[in-house]
Protein backbone atom coordinates (compact mmCIF):
# COMPACT_ATOMS: atom_id res chain seq x y z
CA UNK A 1 0.00 0.00 0.00
CA UNK A 2 1.63 3.23 -0.94
CA UNK A 3 1.24 5.92 1.59
CA UNK A 4 -1.65 8.01 1.60
CA UNK A 5 -2.18 11.78 0.77
CA UNK A 6 -1.98 12.14 4.00
CA UNK A 7 1.15 10.83 5.15
CA UNK A 8 2.71 12.13 1.84
CA UNK A 9 1.84 15.75 3.33
CA UNK A 10 3.59 15.06 6.08
CA UNK A 11 6.58 13.43 4.13
CA UNK A 12 6.97 16.70 2.39
CA UNK A 13 7.71 18.37 5.84
CA UNK A 14 10.81 15.99 6.36
CA UNK A 15 11.65 16.56 3.26
CA UNK A 16 12.26 20.52 3.70
CA UNK A 17 14.75 19.76 6.71
CA UNK A 18 16.47 17.33 5.27
CA UNK A 19 19.38 19.69 3.34
CA UNK A 20 20.09 21.09 6.39
CA UNK A 21 20.73 17.64 7.77
CA UNK A 22 22.78 16.16 5.22
CA UNK A 23 24.66 19.66 5.42
CA UNK A 24 25.18 18.91 8.82
CA UNK A 25 26.16 15.11 8.47
CA UNK A 26 28.72 16.59 5.57
CA UNK A 27 30.67 18.73 7.97
CA UNK A 28 30.92 16.38 10.66
CA UNK A 29 28.70 17.69 12.70
CA UNK A 30 26.79 14.16 14.49
CA UNK A 31 23.51 15.04 16.51
CA UNK A 32 24.86 15.44 20.24
CA UNK A 33 25.36 11.87 21.84
CA UNK A 34 23.55 11.50 25.54
CA UNK A 35 25.68 11.11 28.14
CA UNK A 36 25.39 8.18 30.81
CA UNK A 37 23.21 9.97 33.13
CA UNK A 38 21.07 11.00 29.97
CA UNK A 39 20.94 7.47 29.01
CA UNK A 40 19.78 6.48 32.38
CA UNK A 41 17.39 8.63 32.83
CA UNK A 42 15.40 7.95 29.45
CA UNK A 43 15.59 4.75 30.16
CA UNK A 44 14.23 4.23 33.72
CA UNK A 45 11.52 6.80 32.65
CA UNK A 46 10.36 5.43 28.90
CA UNK A 47 12.40 1.67 28.39
CA UNK A 48 9.45 -0.98 28.76
CA UNK A 49 12.16 -3.18 30.63
CA UNK A 50 11.70 -0.22 33.51
CA UNK A 51 7.76 -0.62 33.75
CA UNK A 52 6.71 -2.47 36.46
CA UNK A 53 3.35 -3.27 35.78
CA UNK A 54 3.05 -6.35 33.59
CA UNK A 55 5.87 -8.35 36.22
CA UNK A 56 5.37 -10.77 38.70
CA UNK A 57 7.64 -13.55 40.47
CA UNK A 58 8.08 -16.90 39.56
CA UNK A 59 6.74 -19.43 42.16
CA UNK A 60 8.89 -22.36 41.27
CA UNK A 61 11.52 -23.79 39.84
CA UNK A 62 15.41 -22.78 40.43
CA UNK A 63 14.48 -19.11 40.15
CA UNK A 64 11.87 -18.89 42.70
CA UNK A 65 11.26 -15.62 43.47
CA UNK A 66 12.90 -13.88 40.09
CA UNK A 67 10.40 -10.85 38.92
CA UNK A 68 10.49 -11.10 35.52
CA UNK A 69 7.29 -10.15 32.43
CA UNK A 70 4.29 -11.94 33.02
CA UNK A 71 4.81 -13.74 29.45
CA UNK A 72 7.94 -15.76 30.48
CA UNK A 73 5.95 -16.39 33.98
CA UNK A 74 3.12 -17.45 32.33
CA UNK A 75 4.80 -19.84 30.12
CA UNK A 76 7.62 -21.01 32.27
CA UNK A 77 4.60 -22.04 35.34
CA UNK A 78 3.19 -24.38 32.63
CA UNK A 79 2.41 -27.63 32.83
CA UNK A 80 3.80 -30.08 30.52
CA UNK A 81 2.12 -31.09 27.51
CA UNK A 82 2.75 -35.04 28.28
CA UNK A 83 1.57 -37.24 31.03
CA UNK A 84 5.08 -38.71 32.08
CA UNK A 85 3.00 -42.32 33.32
CA UNK A 86 1.75 -41.99 29.80
CA UNK A 87 5.16 -42.42 27.85
CA UNK A 88 6.56 -45.17 26.97
CA UNK A 89 10.81 -44.74 27.16
CA UNK A 90 11.61 -48.06 26.87
CA UNK A 91 12.68 -49.05 23.78
CA UNK A 92 14.01 -45.38 21.87
CA UNK A 93 12.75 -44.72 18.37
CA UNK A 94 16.47 -42.61 17.34
CA UNK A 95 19.69 -43.23 18.82
CA UNK A 96 22.65 -41.30 18.35
CA UNK A 97 25.68 -39.58 19.82
CA UNK A 98 24.63 -35.77 19.29
CA UNK A 99 21.35 -34.24 19.32
CA UNK A 100 20.79 -30.87 18.39
CA UNK A 101 17.16 -28.75 19.10
CA UNK A 102 16.79 -26.46 16.77
CA UNK A 103 17.98 -25.77 12.83
CA UNK A 104 18.70 -22.20 13.01
CA UNK A 105 22.16 -20.59 12.60
CA UNK A 106 23.60 -22.12 16.41
CA UNK A 107 21.94 -25.52 15.74
CA UNK A 108 23.57 -25.89 12.35
CA UNK A 109 26.79 -24.66 13.57
CA UNK A 110 26.87 -27.00 16.70
CA UNK A 111 26.09 -29.82 14.02
CA UNK A 112 29.11 -29.50 11.45
CA UNK A 113 31.50 -28.63 14.85
CA UNK A 114 30.26 -31.75 16.51
CA UNK A 115 30.28 -33.89 12.91
CA UNK A 116 33.78 -32.82 12.64
CA UNK A 117 34.41 -34.62 15.89
CA UNK A 118 33.51 -37.93 14.73
CA UNK A 119 29.83 -37.68 16.32
CA UNK A 120 26.47 -39.22 14.85
CA UNK A 121 24.61 -35.86 14.90
CA UNK A 122 20.41 -35.04 14.65
CA UNK A 123 19.05 -32.07 14.44
CA UNK A 124 15.31 -32.27 15.10
CA UNK A 125 13.94 -28.66 14.29
CA UNK A 126 10.23 -27.25 14.67
CA UNK A 127 9.75 -26.27 11.35
CA UNK A 128 11.91 -26.45 8.58
CA UNK A 129 15.96 -26.47 8.46
CA UNK A 130 16.81 -22.69 8.49
CA UNK A 131 12.99 -21.40 9.96
CA UNK A 132 14.79 -19.03 12.39
CA UNK A 133 15.81 -15.83 13.53
CA UNK A 134 19.05 -16.37 12.01
CA UNK A 135 17.61 -16.06 8.81
CA UNK A 136 15.55 -12.91 9.17
CA UNK A 137 18.80 -10.85 10.57
CA UNK A 138 19.95 -8.12 8.54
CA UNK A 139 22.54 -6.00 9.50
CA UNK A 140 25.52 -7.96 9.88
CA UNK A 141 28.23 -9.40 12.08
CA UNK A 142 30.51 -8.05 14.03
CA UNK A 143 34.49 -9.03 14.34
CA UNK A 144 37.73 -7.41 14.84
CA UNK A 145 39.24 -8.16 11.54
CA UNK A 146 40.91 -4.37 10.52
CA UNK A 147 43.74 -5.04 13.32
CA UNK A 148 44.92 -1.36 12.26
CA UNK A 149 42.51 0.06 13.97
CA UNK A 150 40.89 -2.48 15.88
CA UNK A 151 41.00 -5.34 18.26
CA UNK A 152 38.89 -7.85 20.95
CA UNK A 153 39.75 -5.61 23.40
CA UNK A 154 38.05 -2.19 22.25
CA UNK A 155 35.19 -5.01 20.68
CA UNK A 156 35.04 -6.34 24.26
CA UNK A 157 35.00 -3.00 25.51
CA UNK A 158 31.80 -2.19 23.54
CA UNK A 159 29.83 -5.59 24.40
CA UNK A 160 30.40 -4.62 27.63
CA UNK A 161 29.57 -0.88 27.82
CA UNK A 162 26.12 -1.45 25.72
CA UNK A 163 24.75 -4.77 28.02
CA UNK A 164 25.11 -2.04 31.23
CA UNK A 165 28.74 -3.30 32.15
CA UNK A 166 26.28 -6.71 33.49
CA UNK A 167 27.67 -9.19 31.09
CA UNK A 168 28.98 -12.45 31.48
CA UNK A 169 32.92 -11.04 31.10
CA UNK A 170 33.74 -15.23 30.43
CA UNK A 171 31.25 -15.43 27.73
CA UNK A 172 32.75 -12.05 26.29
CA UNK A 173 35.68 -12.60 26.15
CA UNK A 174 35.17 -15.67 24.03
CA UNK A 175 33.12 -14.01 21.69
CA UNK A 176 35.15 -11.17 20.88
CA UNK A 177 38.34 -13.62 20.84
CA UNK A 178 36.72 -15.59 18.27
CA UNK A 179 35.10 -13.07 16.68
CA UNK A 180 37.91 -13.10 13.81
CA UNK A 181 38.35 -16.51 13.48
CA UNK A 182 34.74 -17.17 12.84
CA UNK A 183 34.49 -14.65 10.20
CA UNK A 184 37.12 -16.47 8.47
CA UNK A 185 35.93 -19.80 9.06
CA UNK A 186 31.97 -18.09 7.57
CA UNK A 187 33.88 -17.12 4.41
CA UNK A 188 35.93 -20.06 3.75
CA UNK A 189 32.78 -22.01 3.24
CA UNK A 190 31.01 -19.78 0.88
CA UNK A 191 29.73 -16.60 2.65
CA UNK A 192 29.57 -13.66 0.15
CA UNK A 193 30.46 -11.12 2.35
CA UNK A 194 30.16 -7.28 0.88
CA UNK A 195 33.70 -6.32 -0.24
CA UNK A 196 35.78 -3.36 -1.39
CA UNK A 197 37.20 -3.82 -5.47
CA UNK A 198 39.98 -5.10 -3.73
CA UNK A 199 38.66 -7.39 -1.88
CA UNK A 200 38.81 -6.09 1.30
CA UNK A 201 35.49 -6.57 3.55
CA UNK A 202 33.25 -3.75 3.84
CA UNK A 203 32.16 -2.81 7.46
CA UNK A 204 30.58 0.29 9.33
CA UNK A 205 29.14 1.38 12.55
CA UNK A 206 26.47 0.12 14.51
CA UNK A 207 24.74 1.58 17.55
CA UNK A 208 27.43 1.15 20.81
CA UNK A 209 30.48 0.31 18.57
CA UNK A 210 33.77 2.05 18.52
CA UNK A 211 34.92 1.17 15.72
CA UNK A 212 33.87 0.27 12.16
CA UNK A 213 33.51 -3.90 12.59
CA UNK A 214 30.19 -4.61 11.20
CA UNK A 215 30.29 -6.68 7.94
CA UNK A 216 27.40 -8.04 6.18
CA UNK A 217 26.24 -9.27 3.14
CA UNK A 218 24.03 -6.41 1.80
CA UNK A 219 21.00 -6.16 4.02
CA UNK A 220 20.60 -10.40 3.93
CA UNK A 221 23.37 -11.05 5.96
CA UNK A 222 21.79 -13.71 8.25
CA UNK A 223 20.15 -15.26 5.21
CA UNK A 224 23.22 -15.55 3.44
CA UNK A 225 25.35 -17.17 6.51
CA UNK A 226 22.38 -19.56 7.18
CA UNK A 227 22.30 -20.33 3.57
CA UNK A 228 25.72 -21.69 3.55
CA UNK A 229 26.29 -23.31 6.70
CA UNK A 230 22.87 -25.67 6.26
CA UNK A 231 23.88 -26.33 2.68
CA UNK A 232 27.08 -26.95 4.22
CA UNK A 233 25.27 -29.39 7.49
CA UNK A 234 22.72 -31.04 4.73
CA UNK A 235 26.04 -32.37 2.81
CA UNK A 236 27.42 -34.10 5.93
CA UNK A 237 27.28 -37.58 5.51
CA UNK A 238 26.43 -37.97 9.86
CA UNK A 239 24.14 -35.29 9.73
CA UNK A 240 20.59 -36.27 10.17
CA UNK A 241 17.77 -33.13 9.76
CA UNK A 242 14.23 -34.18 10.89
CA UNK A 243 11.96 -31.29 10.14
CA UNK A 244 8.45 -30.32 11.83
CA UNK A 245 9.78 -32.06 15.12
CA UNK A 246 9.95 -30.00 18.02
CA UNK A 247 10.95 -30.90 21.30
CA UNK A 248 8.33 -31.05 23.82
CA UNK A 249 10.54 -32.56 27.00
CA UNK A 250 14.24 -33.56 27.80
CA UNK A 251 14.87 -36.60 28.55
CA UNK A 252 16.95 -37.28 31.77
CA UNK A 253 18.60 -40.45 32.70
CA UNK A 254 18.85 -41.98 36.40
CA UNK A 255 21.55 -40.50 37.01
CA UNK A 256 20.38 -37.29 36.45
CA UNK A 257 22.11 -36.29 33.13
CA UNK A 258 20.29 -35.34 30.13
CA UNK A 259 20.04 -38.19 27.93
CA UNK A 260 17.79 -37.03 25.06
CA UNK A 261 14.20 -35.78 24.39
CA UNK A 262 10.80 -36.43 23.75
CA UNK A 263 9.76 -35.15 20.11
CA UNK A 264 6.27 -34.27 18.58
CA UNK A 265 5.92 -35.07 15.31
CA UNK A 266 3.54 -31.88 13.60
CA UNK A 267 2.44 -33.82 10.75
CA UNK A 268 1.80 -37.48 11.80
CA UNK A 269 1.23 -36.21 15.63
CA UNK A 270 3.51 -39.09 16.78
CA UNK A 271 5.61 -38.89 19.66
CA UNK A 272 9.60 -39.92 19.03
CA UNK A 273 11.80 -40.90 21.71
CA UNK A 274 15.39 -39.78 20.89
CA UNK A 275 18.20 -41.08 23.09
CA UNK A 276 21.14 -39.29 22.68
CA UNK A 277 24.43 -39.24 24.80
CA UNK A 278 24.91 -35.37 24.85
CA UNK A 279 21.85 -32.95 24.23
CA UNK A 280 22.25 -29.17 22.54
CA UNK A 281 19.38 -26.38 23.08
CA UNK A 282 19.47 -24.44 20.18
CA UNK A 283 16.26 -23.67 20.08
CA UNK A 284 16.12 -19.52 19.91
CA UNK A 285 13.84 -16.66 21.30
CA UNK A 286 10.79 -15.58 22.26
CA UNK A 287 9.62 -12.69 20.20
CA UNK A 288 6.18 -14.68 19.88
CA UNK A 289 5.19 -13.96 23.27
CA UNK A 290 4.73 -10.71 22.01
CA UNK A 291 6.26 -9.23 25.48
CA UNK A 292 4.57 -5.86 27.00
CA UNK A 293 2.15 -6.25 24.05
CA UNK A 294 5.01 -5.45 21.25
CA UNK A 295 4.89 -6.08 17.87
CA UNK A 296 7.74 -8.88 17.19
CA UNK A 297 10.54 -9.21 14.24
CA UNK A 298 10.45 -12.72 15.44
CA UNK A 299 10.16 -16.07 12.88
CA UNK A 300 6.70 -17.51 13.76
CA UNK A 301 7.92 -20.35 16.03
CA UNK A 302 10.24 -18.24 18.34
CA UNK A 303 8.11 -18.97 21.49
CA UNK A 304 10.88 -19.27 23.94
CA UNK A 305 10.48 -23.53 24.28
CA UNK A 306 14.01 -23.80 25.07
CA UNK A 307 13.40 -21.79 28.08
CA UNK A 308 10.74 -23.91 29.29
CA UNK A 309 12.49 -27.44 28.42
CA UNK A 310 15.85 -25.88 30.45
CA UNK A 311 14.09 -24.50 33.08
CA UNK A 312 11.96 -27.62 33.81
CA UNK A 313 15.15 -29.65 34.06
CA UNK A 314 17.08 -27.44 36.80
CA UNK A 315 19.13 -24.91 34.85
CA UNK A 316 18.74 -21.21 36.09
CA UNK A 317 17.73 -18.26 34.00
CA UNK A 318 19.55 -15.04 33.78
CA UNK A 319 18.50 -11.70 32.31
CA UNK A 320 14.67 -12.54 31.59
CA UNK A 321 14.30 -9.11 33.51
CA UNK A 322 15.40 -7.51 30.42
CA UNK A 323 14.44 -8.03 26.53
CA UNK A 324 15.28 -6.26 23.63
CA UNK A 325 13.19 -3.84 21.65
CA UNK A 326 14.47 -3.08 18.11
CA UNK A 327 14.32 0.88 17.76
CA UNK A 328 13.29 0.25 14.31
CA UNK A 329 10.09 -1.88 12.88
CA UNK A 330 8.26 -1.21 10.36
CA UNK A 331 4.44 0.24 11.19
CA UNK A 332 3.87 0.86 7.33
CA UNK A 333 2.04 -0.58 5.27
CA UNK A 334 0.18 -2.71 7.85
CA UNK A 335 1.18 -5.98 6.29
CA UNK A 336 4.59 -5.46 6.98
CA UNK A 337 4.09 -4.30 10.67
CA UNK A 338 6.85 -5.60 12.87
CA UNK A 339 9.24 -5.99 10.61
CA UNK A 340 13.21 -5.24 11.46
CA UNK A 341 14.14 -2.38 9.01
CA UNK A 342 18.11 -2.94 10.17
CA UNK A 343 20.53 -0.79 12.19
CA UNK A 344 22.39 -0.83 9.09
CA UNK A 345 20.06 2.45 7.79
CA UNK A 346 21.07 4.50 10.31
CA UNK A 347 24.84 2.95 10.02
CA UNK A 348 24.65 4.26 6.55
CA UNK A 349 23.39 7.78 7.34
CA UNK A 350 19.84 7.84 7.58
CA UNK A 351 18.70 9.91 10.51
CA UNK A 352 15.62 9.08 12.41
CA UNK A 353 12.97 12.43 12.51
CA UNK A 354 10.02 13.23 14.56
CA UNK A 355 6.13 14.80 12.67
CA UNK A 356 8.12 18.67 11.85
CA UNK A 357 11.01 16.56 10.35
CA UNK A 358 13.84 16.95 13.37
CA UNK A 359 16.11 14.62 14.75
CA UNK A 360 15.79 14.54 18.43
CA UNK A 361 18.49 11.38 18.95
CA UNK A 362 21.89 10.41 17.67
CA UNK A 363 21.26 7.58 15.64
CA UNK A 364 23.87 5.55 16.67
CA UNK A 365 22.81 5.24 20.48
CA UNK A 366 22.73 1.94 21.77
CA UNK A 367 19.17 -0.35 21.07
CA UNK A 368 17.78 0.21 24.09
CA UNK A 369 18.32 4.16 24.25
CA UNK A 370 17.53 4.60 20.72
CA UNK A 371 13.78 2.70 21.55
CA UNK A 372 13.30 4.41 24.60
CA UNK A 373 14.18 7.93 22.73
CA UNK A 374 11.42 6.66 20.29
CA UNK A 375 8.93 6.36 22.42
CA UNK A 376 9.52 9.52 24.05
CA UNK A 377 8.98 11.04 21.08
CA UNK A 378 5.93 9.36 20.47
CA UNK A 379 3.93 9.16 23.39
CA UNK A 380 5.46 11.56 25.80
CA UNK A 381 6.47 14.34 23.18
CA UNK A 382 3.54 13.87 20.87
CA UNK A 383 5.22 14.32 17.74
CA UNK A 384 5.03 10.80 16.58
CA UNK A 385 3.36 10.40 12.83
CA UNK A 386 -0.10 8.25 13.20
CA UNK A 387 -1.42 5.62 10.47
CA UNK A 388 -4.04 4.93 9.18
CA UNK A 389 -4.72 1.83 11.53
CA UNK A 390 -4.00 3.83 14.57
CA UNK A 391 0.23 2.92 14.60
CA UNK A 392 2.13 5.94 15.44
CA UNK A 393 6.02 5.93 14.05
CA UNK A 394 8.77 7.97 13.77
CA UNK A 395 10.59 8.54 10.26
CA UNK A 396 13.28 7.35 9.22
CA UNK A 397 14.55 8.95 6.58
CA UNK A 398 16.29 6.61 4.25
CA UNK A 399 16.73 9.08 1.26
CA UNK A 400 19.16 10.91 2.80
CA UNK A 401 22.08 7.84 2.04
CA UNK A 402 21.65 8.21 -1.52
CA UNK A 403 22.41 12.28 -0.99
CA UNK A 404 25.60 11.20 1.17
CA UNK A 405 26.61 8.45 -0.77
CA UNK A 406 25.67 8.66 -4.49
CA UNK A 407 22.13 7.64 -5.65
CA UNK A 408 21.62 3.99 -6.33
CA UNK A 409 23.34 3.23 -2.88
CA UNK A 410 19.79 2.56 -1.17
CA UNK A 411 19.39 -0.14 -3.82
CA UNK A 412 22.40 -2.02 -3.85
CA UNK A 413 23.21 -1.95 -0.11
CA UNK A 414 19.50 -2.21 0.64
CA UNK A 415 17.97 -4.82 -1.90
CA UNK A 416 15.88 -6.82 0.28
CA UNK A 417 14.06 -3.26 1.85
CA UNK A 418 14.10 -1.79 -1.61
CA UNK A 419 12.13 -4.73 -3.43
CA UNK A 420 10.00 -5.54 -0.29
CA UNK A 421 9.01 -1.77 0.10
CA UNK A 422 8.85 -1.30 -3.69
CA UNK A 423 5.93 -4.15 -4.24
CA UNK A 424 3.86 -2.28 -1.72
CA UNK A 425 4.38 1.31 -3.80
CA UNK A 426 7.11 2.67 -1.76
CA UNK A 427 10.50 4.06 -2.91
CA UNK A 428 12.61 4.04 0.07
CA UNK A 429 15.10 5.75 -1.86
CA UNK A 430 12.87 9.02 -2.41
CA UNK A 431 10.30 8.36 0.40
CA UNK A 432 11.31 8.14 4.46
CA UNK A 433 10.34 4.85 6.19
CA UNK A 434 7.84 4.86 9.40
CA UNK A 435 8.93 3.10 11.98
CA UNK A 436 8.71 1.83 15.91
CA UNK A 437 10.70 -0.31 18.52
CA UNK A 438 9.34 -3.61 18.50
CA UNK A 439 10.36 -7.10 20.20
CA UNK A 440 13.50 -8.33 18.50
CA UNK A 441 15.84 -9.87 21.08
CA UNK A 442 15.90 -12.22 24.52
CA UNK A 443 18.57 -10.74 26.36
CA UNK A 444 18.42 -13.37 29.04
CA UNK A 445 18.40 -17.42 28.03
CA UNK A 446 19.73 -20.25 30.53
CA UNK A 447 22.71 -20.17 31.95
CA UNK A 448 25.86 -21.46 30.41
CA UNK A 449 29.67 -21.28 31.13
CA UNK A 450 31.77 -20.59 28.17
CA UNK A 451 32.50 -24.23 27.07
CA UNK A 452 28.10 -23.85 26.35
CA UNK A 453 27.69 -26.41 29.56
CA UNK A 454 24.93 -25.95 32.16
CA UNK A 455 24.13 -27.52 35.06
CA UNK A 456 22.68 -30.13 33.82
CA UNK A 457 25.53 -32.81 32.81
CA UNK A 458 25.15 -33.33 29.26
CA UNK A 459 22.82 -30.45 28.18
CA UNK A 460 24.26 -27.44 26.46
CA UNK A 461 23.26 -24.56 25.18
CA UNK A 462 23.89 -21.99 22.67
CA UNK A 463 22.33 -19.13 20.25
CA UNK A 464 19.22 -16.84 21.78
CA UNK A 465 17.97 -19.32 24.36
CA UNK A 466 21.63 -18.73 26.25
CA UNK A 467 21.77 -16.11 29.00
CA UNK A 468 24.39 -13.78 29.99
CA UNK A 469 26.56 -12.52 26.76
CA UNK A 470 24.83 -9.80 26.08
CA UNK A 471 23.76 -8.97 29.54
CA UNK A 472 21.28 -6.42 29.79
CA UNK A 473 21.37 -4.64 26.01
CA UNK A 474 22.74 -6.40 22.85
CA UNK A 475 24.27 -4.61 20.48
CA UNK A 476 23.79 -4.91 16.48
CA UNK A 477 25.55 -7.60 14.81
CA UNK A 478 26.44 -9.55 17.99
CA UNK A 479 23.93 -11.92 17.85
CA UNK A 480 24.64 -13.38 14.44
CA UNK A 481 28.33 -13.59 15.89
CA UNK A 482 27.05 -15.06 19.11
CA UNK A 483 25.16 -18.17 17.06
CA UNK A 484 27.94 -18.80 15.10
CA UNK A 485 30.96 -18.84 18.18
CA UNK A 486 28.53 -20.44 20.63
CA UNK A 487 26.93 -22.82 18.15
CA UNK A 488 30.89 -24.15 17.27
CA UNK A 489 31.57 -24.29 21.25
CA UNK A 490 28.43 -26.38 21.41
CA UNK A 491 28.92 -28.94 19.09
CA UNK A 492 32.87 -29.60 19.83
CA UNK A 493 32.22 -29.78 23.26
CA UNK A 494 29.15 -31.93 23.35
CA UNK A 495 30.46 -34.22 20.64
CA UNK A 496 33.50 -34.71 23.15
CA UNK A 497 31.31 -35.32 26.05
CA UNK A 498 29.36 -37.96 23.80
CA UNK A 499 32.59 -39.83 23.37
CA UNK A 500 33.87 -39.32 26.70
CA UNK A 501 31.91 -38.75 29.80
CA UNK A 502 28.76 -39.91 29.03
CA UNK A 503 26.81 -42.28 31.21
CA UNK A 504 24.46 -44.82 29.93
CA UNK A 505 20.98 -45.36 32.41
CA UNK A 506 17.68 -45.46 32.30
CA UNK A 507 15.65 -42.92 30.80
CA UNK A 508 12.94 -41.08 32.88
CA UNK A 509 11.08 -38.06 32.80
CA UNK A 510 11.10 -38.06 36.34
CA UNK A 511 12.06 -33.93 37.03
CA UNK A 512 8.58 -33.48 34.91
CA UNK A 513 6.70 -35.33 37.62
CA UNK A 514 8.53 -33.16 40.57
CA UNK A 515 8.08 -30.24 38.66
CA UNK A 516 4.44 -31.06 38.74
CA UNK A 517 4.28 -31.42 42.30
CA UNK A 518 5.76 -28.10 43.01
CA UNK A 519 3.50 -26.19 40.68
CA UNK A 520 0.24 -28.28 42.29
CA UNK A 521 2.15 -26.84 46.29
CA UNK A 522 2.39 -23.17 44.33
CA UNK A 523 -1.30 -23.33 43.37
CA UNK A 524 -0.52 -22.90 39.79
CA UNK A 525 -3.43 -24.31 37.69
CA UNK A 526 -3.35 -27.11 35.33
CA UNK A 527 -4.86 -24.87 32.74
CA UNK A 528 -1.91 -24.08 30.34
CA UNK A 529 0.75 -26.04 29.18
CA UNK A 530 3.86 -25.39 27.59
CA UNK A 531 5.85 -25.30 25.49
CA UNK A 532 3.70 -23.24 23.50
CA UNK A 533 5.28 -24.41 20.22
CA UNK A 534 3.09 -22.15 18.06
CA UNK A 535 1.19 -19.07 18.74
CA UNK A 536 -2.53 -18.97 17.86
CA UNK A 537 -3.70 -15.07 16.54
CA UNK A 538 -7.45 -16.65 15.71
CA UNK A 539 -8.91 -16.33 19.21
CA UNK A 540 -8.40 -12.40 21.08
CA UNK A 541 -8.16 -14.43 24.86
CA UNK A 542 -5.77 -16.87 23.36
CA UNK A 543 -3.35 -14.35 21.67
CA UNK A 544 -3.41 -12.54 24.87
CA UNK A 545 -2.43 -15.47 26.53
CA UNK A 546 -0.74 -17.47 24.46
CA UNK A 547 -1.09 -20.68 25.74
CA UNK A 548 -3.32 -23.57 25.54
CA UNK A 549 -5.03 -26.03 28.04
CA UNK A 550 -4.94 -29.10 25.37
CA UNK A 551 -2.66 -30.62 22.92
CA UNK A 552 -4.25 -31.87 19.89
CA UNK A 553 -1.94 -34.87 19.39
CA UNK A 554 -2.10 -38.57 20.08
CA UNK A 555 0.63 -40.74 21.74
CA UNK A 556 0.37 -43.54 19.44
Amino acid sequence: MPYTPELRELIKVVEKTRPERVARKKRGEEFLSMSLDERDEILKKYHPDYRQEGRRALRVGVNKGYVIPDEFVDILEAWSRVEPDKVDLSEPDVETDVLIIGGGGAGTAAAILAEEQGARVVIATKLRHGDANTMMAEGGIQAATKTDKDSPYYHYLDVMGGGHFKCDPELVYTLVTQAPDVLQWLEGLGVMFSKYPDGRLQSIHGGGTSRKRMHYCGDVTGMEIMRTIRDEARNRANITVVEFAPAVELLLNEHGDCAGALLYNLETEEYIVVRAKSTILASGGAGRLHIQGFMTTNHYGATADGLVLGYRAGVEVSFLHTVQYHPTGAVYPEQVEGLLITEKFRGAGANLVNINGDQFVNEREPRDVESAACIRECLDRKLGVTTPTGRVGIWLDSPMIDILSGEGTVKREFPGKHILFQRHGIDISKEPMLVYPTLHYQNGGLKIDSGCRTSVPGLFVAGEVAGGIHGENRLMGNSLLDVVVFGRIAGRSAAIYARESSREGKLTLDHVRAYHRELKEAGVPADCVAPMLLPDYTDPEIRKKQLTSHYFGTLR
